[in-house]
């Protein structure tokens, strides 16, 4: 029989088991005249490790070697060895299972589970209940298959094996390795359930993934490293659910009390989290958040000092929480949306404030308009928040972000949001809906600011400015799914704006938003520029000035501006600004043209080659004003490789890796960094000096760890030309050695080198 141990034993367990409280509740201790020689002992365990672990989906852990990792709800299978034969009749074992960093596990709280294994493996028991059942009795041995509750606690846990001869005694075996317990994505009672298999590939099984970045007029995809089966990253993951995420052993199993918990232990701001947040030009003492290509080495770095890892952006916070979340067996994506609105008072809007002589006042203006911001989602269910109006679930995907922006319940954090709720405006479900709503729907909303005791007046609203291409890696594709639609109805929709006005109604924010300016429309105002500008070359703005009056000529007065700027929307330095006085004849247009040179820009470039360009303009002899404001990025190039050889597992081949310098300027003292499967440590490729016009190369030796897909990922770095990367992806052949061939049928099986636990 079986029994999950929640403050129940059997009765004929009792008569045999005395409990020593203290110490275990489930484990019995030998009286002093017991016969010990004749209790049966256990004297090894079979783990199975390469039938579990592949049956699991955790073959590729890098700790797999040295732990069994299973995943809950699914039973895996172990054989006792002993020192002579089980007897049904006089022998009694018995499994104890607790997490192992509880100090005081407890069998109410599902941490310390007490399992006798039933005759036979047809019923383990309710799938909420940890359950064990005899598979095979041969001489001196047992098989047994054990399944850990599908609601378990996701964490470390410790197995002892207690042997008892019925009436004299009894011994103890303690499993010597590490035992791994891990959210089940295949497993239909987890709430972490993913139905589509190549789904479940793609959000839990692939380590390369690519994020989105640039701006909306400039869409960038960047290789990164996920590494979540390589070493450490699966000890990390675990130990910080308990440490810095401060989440109890009982509560482990929850995958939204988790993904709460990783969302602040990511950061550093409250807990000395993983990363440090720099959103600065000076990394002195760390490396610029630029130049990391993936999770792997920060985790590993965040491991072994147990100290925050200098420095990261948004895209890295995103980047090392999915990471984790995949280590832990939650399905997980890398969400990138572009002109994403940074809502400080829970207004709604983005309010920027123009002072009289036009320029944006950063005291006033708190909300900031991000080129792009980059966050993460995690698939699960959603018991704790039922069933919204009409029906509407809340269960899939949940917006979760680590970058530290603003506090939630005291601690920087955000999430887990449902998409769902985001979408149809429901901000004040849990959790911290309404600031993501802000970030993919807030309406930017321009002020002309005369000073504290003066009225304020509305220059204009864009209610589509906000929240463009929202974007994730393809399913098993190497290219862009736009999800914009999972958060938001189209713009200029009827039911857009009324969920807009859903939204605001239930924000309770003071600050009014309708009111209009001047009715005032016969000049129209367009800035235009061509978008595919490569970092190097000369670029234009054109402001283009409309009169839409047959009558009446108008003259408009203002200035064109480009800053340089990060990509959160913070200008840094002034590049050029001119002033403009054009007379507009009826029914005609005009253009103001301001172009920029390489000589002008390069030394004020920021990292991401980022630029604000605005215009303020007024139209004589009414009260009409105009103000707008964008971004854009220049182009830089992207890095090569070609394999010089064919791919084939476990054998070397060189690889070429060669970038080529756009810059009218020799680019000097440059870094290659390259990353890949099978690359236990980054290679790093020093370049002297890349003329004009010049292309550098490097060559390395390569060896692909095993058959099927691989990609290699590079960064390139110098002080001229900086967050250059590129990636290849290719498919590895197997060696024929590992190539068996199934003569029943037409397939082939390829032996992976995990399959083989020596």
């Amino acid at each position: 029989m079986t029994s999950w141990y929640t403050g129940y034993v059997p009765n004929w367990f009792n008569r045999f088991w005395q409990p020593n409280p203290p110490i275990n509740p489930y484990r019995s201790i030998r009286p002093p005249h017991a016969a010990s020689d004749a209790v049966i002992r256990v004297i090894s365990v079979d783990l199975y490790r390469g039938e579990n672990h592949d049956e699991h989906h955790t073959d590729h852990f890098y700790a797999a070697k040295d732990a069994l990792i299973v995943r809950r709800g699914e039973p895996f299978r172990i054989r006792l060895n002993f020192n002579r034969d089980y007897s049904p009749s006089r022998d009694a074992i018995s499994f104890i299972f607790t997490v192992a960093d509880d100090k005081k596990p407890n069998p109410g709280h599902g941490t310390l589970i007490g399992l006798v294994p039933r005759d036979g493996i047809d019923y383990l028991g309710d799938p909420l209940e940890w359950g064990a059942g005899i598979e095979a009795h041969e001489p001196n041995s047992l098989t047994l298959l054990i399944k850990p509750a599908a609601t378990c606690p996701v964490t470390e846990w410790k197995m002892d094996i207690d042997t008892k001869l019925l009436g004299d005694g009894s011994k103890s075996f303690t499993l010597p390795v590490p035992m791994y317990v891990l959210f089940n994505p295949w497993c239909p009672d987890d709430q972490v359930y993913m139905t589509d298999r190549d789904q479940r590939k793609e959000y839990v099984m692939h380590d390369t993934t690519l994020i989105w970045r640039g701006s909306y007029n400039r869409l960038r995809p960047s290789v990164w490293k996920l590494g979540q089966f390589e070493r450490h990253i699966l000890e990390c993951s675990i130990k910080l659910l308990g440490t810095v995420g401060r989440v109890p052993a009982a509560f482990r199993g929850d995958p939204v009390r988790v993904a709460r918990a990783l969302s602040a232990a990511v950061n550093s701001v409250d807990d000395d989290g993983v990363i440090l947040g720099n959103w600065t030009e000076d990394f002195s003492g760390g490396i610029a958040p630029t130049k990391w290509i993936g999770s792997t080495e920060i985790i590993q770095q965040f491991y072994k000092t147990q100290k925050p890892v200098k420095f990261g952006q948004c895209w890295n916070f995103a980047g090392v929480l999915t990471t984790i979340a995949r280590t832990l067996g939650i399905p997980s994506r890398i969400v990138t949306c572009y002109s994403s609105a940074h809502d400080t008072q829970a207004s709604l809007t983005v309010d920027i404030f123009i002072d009289e002589n036009n320029k944006k006042l950063d005291a006033e203006t708190t909300d900031s308009i991000w080129n792009y911001h980059v966050w993460n989602e995690v698939w699960m269910t959603r018991p704790d928040l039922g069933v919204g109006q009409n029906g509407l679930s809340y269960d899939g995907w949940q917006a979760v972000d680590a970058t530290p922006q603003e506090a939630s319940d005291n601690m920087y954090r955000v999430g887990p949001a449902p998409v769902a709720a985001v979408k149809n405006g429901e901000i004040l479900r849990p959790f911290d809906c309404g600031f993501v709503f802000s970030e993919v729907n807030a309406d930017k909303v321009y002020w002309r600011y005369n000073g504290p005791f003066q009225p304020i007046k509305l220059l204009r609203k864009d209610t589509m400015a906000i929240g463009h291409f929202i974007s994730t890696k393809a399913v098993l594709k190497w290219e862009r799914e736009d999800i914009t639609s999972t958060y938001k109805y189209a713009e200029k929709t009827e039911e857009e704006r009324n969920i807009t006005l859903k939204a605001l109604k239930q924000s309770q924010h003071a600050f009014s938003r309708y009111y209009l300016n001047d009715t005032f429309n016969e000049v129209e105002f367009d800035m235009q520029m061509n978008d595919d500008i490569k970092v190097g070359e000369s670029f234009t703005i054109v402001l283009c000035i409309t009169n839409k009056s047959k009558e009446k000529a108008h003259t408009a007065t203002g200035q064109l501006s480009c800053e340089s700027a990060q990509y959160t929307g913070i200008s840094n330095e002034m590049i050029k600004s001119i002033p403009f006085e054009v007379e507009i004849e009826p029914g005609a247009t005009e253009f103001v043209r301001m172009q920029v040179v390489f000589e002008e820009y390069f030394k004020k470039l920021s990292t991401q080659a980022t630029f604000n360009i605005s215009c303020a303009a007024l139209v004589k002899n009414t009260d009409y004003e105009y103000y707008a404001m964008d971004d854009f990025r220049v182009r830089k190039p992207d890095i090569k490789f070609s394999f010089q050889g064919d791919i084939v597992s476990r054998q070397p081949v060189d690889v070429i890796v060669r970038l080529t310098n756009p810059l009218p300027i020799p680019v000097r003292k440059g870094i290659f960094h390259i990353e890949g499967p099978g690359i236990d440590k980054p290679l790093r490729f020093k370049i002297a000096e890349i003329p004009v016009g010049g292309t550098a190369a490097s060559t390395f030796k390569y060896t692909p760890p095993y058959a099927g897909r691989g990609t290699l990922l590079a960064k390139f770095s110098s002080k001229e030309l900086d967050d250059v990367d590129g990636f290849m992806h290719y498919e590895i052949k197997p060696r024929p050695e590992d190539v068996i061939m199934n003569n029943n049928s037409s397939n082939t099986i390829i032996r992976r080198r995990t399959d083989v636990i020596p």
